[in-house]
């Protein structure tokens, strides 16, 4: 299968879902593992759950792995550029010739397993691919980040050897709970017996949910917020520096990624890796080193002009939060023109609500993607107006990008955010069309 036809194959696949009310929700997962001979088991690895900078967590875990010469499989989601970064070792996502292979190699395996449970989903068929992916690939540890929640989610057929919740926030509300409690809950399902759970939750409610959970199974719980001090060094508009102190050693970090929240994401990992065994576990200096190194784009990636651009992935109120946060103590002096789109799903008056503060203006704009609605920018508009704010609303996302450009002081910001895929549409646009020019 060619990689064009293993995409549009997966595309078909947009609609089909495993409702959380079906006791087979793992069980398909399960049988389609079985049917590919189990490839999550050749290798150790690493789980990472939470609402919101488990993508960062997991980058930056895989990243110290990599620094420590372990050959390291990394499957985040969503992807930004292309499928096949969902499925990365050593930070280089699967050749698209390997992916269409693989895609057409496990039809035999889908259709077995249809007959019983039902054709695996669009997020099955890539989880899967990626954990035979490296098997094939002979890696030494996976960091595997989760989808939705953690109980029910397909990463939960791993037995890990440290399981992570990053934070817990309100979303995916309409599927994992309408409290924090509620959602910790479900997020705390991935606790395993004898299995380290590394977590920074602050949340009371969410943190005695969790605690509970793994004292219910026989996980040891190991609380970042209580363990980690951070010493502030330096913070600059190509990343940052800090000391972390954990109750095992001190690491000095720099991070070339912006975002105080960042700091608690490298905290997490520091905490994570510093649970692993001797054959996995990397040295205070590999760890440094790792980090110094990582890359996470659409991550408060800053590219510095006139106007600046920043891109952010901030879907969610808890990640809206963070970024404007991250925004006011990055860019203090600074006026801001919000690019954002938002999917239809998202309860956008709480993502739009943390910029209010920044005294900023709002382009709204939409996106275009399978199975993913977007709200009609001019809903968006009529939303910000509502919470005092001013926004216009421009259909094309690209036309939406210049406009703003266009009229903002040279020494402003126009930060793209909101949905994944209007940060990856124009993202990729910036990049082949603005910042390839020397003359930006």
């Amino acid at each position: 299968m060619t990689f064009q036809s293993a995409e549009s194959y997966l595309l078909g696949l947009i609609n089909e879902n495993a409702s959380r009310r079906m006791p087979n929700r793992l069980e398909r997962i399960h049988a389609f593992l079985g049917e590919l001979g189990n490839p999550q088991e050749a290798y150790p690895t690493i789980h990472v759950a939470g609402t919101s900078g488990k993508g960062s967590t997991s980058t930056m875990i895989a990243a110290a792995l990599q620094a420590s010469g372990k050959r390291t499989g990394l499957h985040t989601k969503p992807h930004l550029t292309t499928v096949t970064e969902r499925a990365r070792v050593d930070g280089i996502a699967i050749p698209e010739d390997a992916f269409g292979e693989l895609i057409g190699e496990m039809q035999a395996a889908v259709d077995r397993v249809s007959f019983e449970h039902g054709r695996p989903t669009y997020y099955e068929t890539l989880l899967a691919l990626a954990f035979l992916w490296f098997a094939r690939s002979d890696v030494d540890v996976a960091v595997i980040e989760a989808g939705v929640g953690g109980r029910l989610d397909g990463t939960n057929v791993l037995r890990p050897r440290v399981s992570v919740i990053t934070n817990v926030a309100l979303d995916h509300t309409d599927i994992l709970g309408e409290t924090v409690e509620e959602i910790a809950r479900d997020k705390a399902g991935i606790a395993k017996a004898g299995i380290p759970l590394v977590t920074f939750v602050r949340d009371a409610s969410a943190r005695r949910a969790i605690e509970r959970a793994c004292a219910d199974v026989g996980a040891p719980f190991v609380s970042v917020a209580d363990s980690v001090t951070i010493e502030q060094r330096r913070g600059e508009l190509y990343g940052q520096s800090f000391a972390a102190i954990t109750p095992e050693d001190r690491y000095e970090i720099s991070l070339p990624v912006l975002g105080g929240f960042q700091q608690e994401n490298a905290a997490t990992a520091i905490r994570t890796l510093e649970q692993l065994g001797a054959d996995l576990r990397p040295t205070r200096a590999q760890i440094e080193t790792g980090f110094a190194r990582t890359m996470i784009p659409g991550r408060m990636e800053f590219f510095p002009s006139h106007p600046g651009v920043l891109f952010d992935i901030a879907h969610n109120p808890d990640k809206a939060a963070h970024l404007a946060a991250a925004l006011a103590e990055t860019f203090p002096e600074r006026r801001f023109t919000f690019v954002m789109a938002i999917a239809e799903s998202k309860d956008a008056a709480q993502v739009i609500r943390p910029f209010l503060p920044l005294g900023g203006s709002f382009v709204f704009t939409t996106f275009s993607t399978a199975g993913r609605t977007a709200s009609r920018p001019q809903r968006l508009a009529s939303i910000a107006d509502e919470l005092g704010a001013w926004g216009r609303a421009i259909s094309d996302p690209v036309d939406a990008f210049s406009i703003a450009r266009r009229n903002a002081d040279s020494d402003s910001i126009i930060v793209v955010t909101g949905s994944t895929f209007v940060v990856a549409e124009l993202r990729a646009w910036w990049m082949a069309n603005v910042q390839s020019n020397s003359n930006v």
